[in-house]
């Protein structure tokens, strides 16, 4: 996310070159280059080869939130697979999802989460 902030915080100088990222932000090149790549694939970022090259959003801040980018990098949000939104698979041990309480409130859980998460965008972020 650091690297996110970063880029939102010089869009309006153009692309930002990875070393310029990782000095600044502290960040280890080889595990930031892995990351922009992989924000790069999903479309939150482009690339420009040569001089005056880097890495650049290609969404707005408002568009970018935390729930995608934590998606993207971790898995799903929730605790439980039975809850998840795009990883779902049944508990192994559960004998009826319909009337499962702990089913309920780990989906609760997961939904006030995911909305919090949602409203996190790097627009947000910049102005805490």
């Amino acid at each position: 996310m650091l690297a996110l902030v970063h880029l939102a915080k010089h869009q309006d100088e153009g692309p930002v070159l990875i070393s310029k990222i990782a000095e600044e932000e502290n960040i280890p090149q080889k595990f930031l280059e892995a990351i922009l790549l992989d924000l790069k694939k999903d479309g939150m970022l482009a690339s420009k080869k040569g001089k005056g090259g880097g890495y650049y959003l290609i969404k707005s801040t408002d568009e970018v939130n935390m729930a995608d980018v934590m998606r993207l990098f971790d898995g799903a949000i929730a605790l439980l697979p039975c809850v998840t939104f795009k990883y779902y698979e049944r508990c192994e041990e559960c004998k009826d999802e319909e009337t499962c309480g702990i089913r309920d409130t780990f989906m609760e859980v997961r939904n006030q989460t995911v909305d919090i998460l949602k409203a996190s965008t790097l627009s947000q972020i910049l102005k805490k």
